[in-house]
């Protein structure tokens, strides 16, 4: 189960929005081994597509050099998914590495109701896992 915070939901909404009709990207950092996400990385999609997203190779180690030096991890990686279901494509799963993320996806489908959910990726098996929001 992913327990959120509604400050953070609305960050990862907020920047699926910002970036559509592009898929958007990034982290939430926390504590190792703790399971509590607190620092929002939005990061840029290198692909700058509507239906693909890749972090930037450069990006993507200075991020994750900046968690290893405060003793952070990715808690959660999220992506938008701009004209379809808040579901992992086949790509999502062959690239999900963290295997003790949360895979967040959005759905920017609908501009009036972004879609919300989280699933485990842990060796090419996909389980969507309920999601707690709570007070900021």
């Amino acid at each position: 189960m992913l327990t959120i915070s509604r400050e953070l939901v609305d960050k990862i909404i907020a920047h699926a929005r910002a970036d559509h009709p592009d898929e958007a990207c990034g982290v939430i950092a926390g504590p190792v081994g703790s399971d509590r996400p607190e620092r929002f990385i939005p990061m840029e999609n290198a692909e700058r597509s509507p239906t693909f997203y890749r972090f930037d190779s450069m990006e993507q180690f200075r991020v994750w050099r900046e968690m290893d030096d405060r003793d952070e991890e990715p808690v959660v990686v999220y992506h938008s998914h701009t004209a379809t279901e808040a579901y992992p494509s086949r790509t999502d799963v062959s690239y999900a590495s963290e295997p003790n993320a949360h895979y967040v996806l959005v759905s920017t489908a609908d501009a009036g109701e972004a879609q919300f959910r989280s699933y485990r990726i842990l060796d090419g098996v996909v389980t969507e896992e309920e999601v707690t929001i709570v007070p900021s």
